[in-house]
């Protein structure tokens, strides 16, 4: 029985399993189960290891965004739209075959958006080009998700399926557990805080499905046996994602001011331009881009080249992107913003920058 086999007999099992206080730990090892053959689906080893044609683009700008969705839901117009960089639209599936970069210049910054091939179901199988898709999405710092709004619900939810199977993780952070293998003494297990969802037996069962029978496991937040898998295989990719949906003028007036209403949800038309300019702002809030100008003594600040920084950079991160020697040089930073109370204010290397701010760096 093959790998692929061994997934959907597992997945009729969990369906077909009542969920109650008898059944938990058998449904824990299953999700155990099933995660380890996903892993070995997703990086198989032996002699097709390394095989296979791939379409990744070299990573260049500020940040990259990876454009996903199922096939005619708009992502070429989008791309085009946006960017110089045109795109081949038709009216038929499958019109995009590879991936195809564009950049967008937004607020001084250069972010390389990514049209990625249209995805279908089973594509964690492999089915179209959907493990190659998948693994450039992979390497993005947002994913943003286009729906068609006439169908929006069914599409989410089967992509975001998709995208979990993978271990992608969109708008979730990674759970608090600390997890060690040592060589041994058993398995060590703590919390804490009062455990609702998993406990020491289900964690021990689940460790022994992947053979860990020496560990360190402390739980500092009531996480599920799902999230405790997420954390063994550590290959997990938490990412925000932003869901954008298109074509709402073929939608009720109501029905765009319910999916509007949603959370990370911009609803946008790419052939009549409604709305794409919220859609550049809500992509520049996800990725939480900064943008920091810089001032010499006595002159003006450069207002022309913005250096483009994460949120909750310091003056030392700054420092680095200007050149790496001056860290080492720093005597005392003046800055003009509203990281301040007052401008200019004497800074240290550790003062926390915001957008659009101005530095002034004073050397030893």
């Amino acid at each position: 029985m093959g790998i692929l086999e061994k997934i959907a007999e597992i997945e009729r099992e969990i369906s077909r399993t009542q969920k109650n206080k008898a059944t938990e730990y058998h449904l824990g090892l299953l999700k155990a189960k099933l995660a380890k053959y996903r892993q070995q689906l997703l990086e198989p080893t032996g002699k097709s290891a390394g095989k296979g044609e791939g379409f990744d683009v070299m990573k260049s700008g500020d940040a990259r965004v990876a454009l996903i969705g199922f096939p005619s839901v708009g992502k070429s117009t989008l791309l085009s739209t946006l960017t110089s960089t045109k795109s081949e639209c038709a009216a038929y599936e499958f019109t995009t075959l590879t991936c195809i970069p564009g950049v967008i210049e937004y607020n001084g910054a250069k972010i390389q958006l990514l049209d990625l091939p249209g995805i279908i179901e089973g594509a964690a199988q492999g089915k179209g080009r959907g493990r190659q898709v998948i693994a450039v999405a992979r390497t993005a710092d947002l994913v943003v998700m286009m729906l068609d709004a006439t169908k929006s619900k069914i599409q989410k939810e089967l992509l975001t399926a998709e995208l979990e199977s993978v271990g992608i993780r969109l708008n979730k952070r990674k759970p608090n557990i600390y997890f060690k293998q040592k060589k041994g003494g058993g398995i060590s297990f703590n919390s804490t805080l009062p455990l609702t969802k998993c406990n020491e037996k289900m964690v021990q069962l689940i460790l022994h499905e992947w053979k860990i029978f020496n560990a360190e496991v402390l739980f500092r937040e009531d996480c599920t046996s799902d999230e405790f898998v997420d954390v063994i295989l550590g290959s997990r990719v938490y990412m925000p994602c932003l869901y954008v949906y298109n074509k709402i003028d073929q939608i009720s007036i109501e029905e765009i001011d319910r999916i509007a209403r949603e959370p990370s949800s911009v609803v946008v038309s790419c052939n009549m331009r409604l709305n794409l300019d919220y859609l550049l702002e809500m992509v520049w809030e996800y990725l939480a881009l900064v943008r920091v100008y810089t001032k010499k003594r006595g002159a003006k600040p450069d207002f022309e080249d913005g250096l483009i920084l994460r949120r909750g950079c310091t003056a030392e991160h700054v420092c680095h992107v200007i050149h790496r020697t001056m860290v080492d040089n720093f005597k005392y930073g003046l800055v003009w913003g509203t990281s301040v109370k007052y401008s200019p204010q004497r800074i240290g290397l550790q003062h926390l920058m915001n957008h659009d701010d101005v530095i002034q760096v004073v050397k030893k």
